[in-house]
């Protein structure tokens, strides 16, 4: 190769070396295939892993700095969904490339994973990790066989309006043993397809309700004094849980790992008629220790 091609190829590294991660999913992905030398910039809202949390802060999932994200020089910022799509495209404007996921699906999380690894040149290592992933849903899903019964379950994102499960969260209800009583909801791409009145739930009588609102600690009084739900079988028998949101609201490795695991538990006491416990008077249930 001759000199001047040689400077010409040389002006940008091979594959990005300094990544924005605007939400978690993407910043976890890297750090388990042994990439988050690589982040340079960060979501307000990551928790994991707890390392990635010293890189500086500079979105929210709305809003963005877009000062302090181009002084860290990104070569690329990974995004997440429709939502993001003006911060996305703010960065474009000034020169920034951008790549936004919008994965929904159990299917999309793993593609994500193996894409995520493709566009820094680490595909092996995202190829392993999914396929690591994928085999804890089968573990999961196989262990469901052996469940007594399939509970009907109501998974709740939000509270006002009454949101149900956006759609990996419904299809992982269904792989860990349970029916979701809102399972024709997945379908829809944004949450304003996924509102149902309380009345509506409440004549679809799940047996166990998990909820996990965005960023808030979910409040049992709040779901049992619903119109109507006294009457709920799930409120009855006493089976309302939580699954924090950092668990099971972010479409990456925490929903596929931790936040299975703990649905898994959850579904499982419910089919076998037990109780996990509540940790404080008046909590919630939930499947953490």
């Amino acid at each position: 190769m001759n000199a001047h091609l040689s400077s010409l190829l040389s002006s940008a590294p091979r594959y990005p070396r300094r990544v924005v991660c605007m939400t978690e999913e993407t910043t976890e992905v890297l750090y388990r295939i042994g990439a988050g030398e690589l982040v340079v910039g960060v979501s307000g809202f990551t928790v994991r892993p707890p390392e990635a949390r010293k890189k500086p802060r500079v979105s929210s999932f709305l809003d963005a700095n877009f000062e302090r994200i181009l002084e860290l020089k990104p070569d690329l910022v990974l995004g997440f969904s429709d939502l993001q799509a003006d911060i996305g495209r703010e960065l474009c404007k000034r020169g920034v490339p951008v790549y936004l996921f919008n994965q929904r699906s159990l299917a999309e999380i793993l593609q994500t994973v193996r894409l995520i690894g493709a566009l820094v040149g680490r595909a092996e290592a995202s190829e392993a990790l999914a396929v690591e992933l994928e085999k804890n849903l089968e573990r999961h899903s196989d262990a469901a066989q052996s469940l007594p019964r399939r509970p009907r379950i109501f998974f709740e994102e939000w509270h006002e309006p009454l949101i149900s499960g956006i759609r990996w969260c419904s299809e992982l209800v269904e792989v860990v043993g349970g029916e979701d009583v809102c399972q024709e909801s997945r379908a829809s791409q944004g949450a304003k397809g996924r509102i149902f009145e309380p009345e509506e739930v409440a004549r679809r009588n799940p047996e166990g309700v998990i909820a996990s609102w965005c960023g808030r600690k979910a409040k049992r009084d709040k779901i049992a004094s619903r119109p109507g739900w006294d009457r709920v079988r799930a409120v009855v028998d006493d089976q309302l849980y939580e699954v924090r949101s950092s668990y099971i609201l972010q479409p990456g490795p925490a929903a596929l790992t931790d936040g299975v695991d703990q649905l898994a538990r959850i579904v499982g006491a419910i089919a076998r008629g037990e109780k996990l416990p509540m940790h404080r008077p008046g909590d919630l249930r939930t499947a953490l220790e």
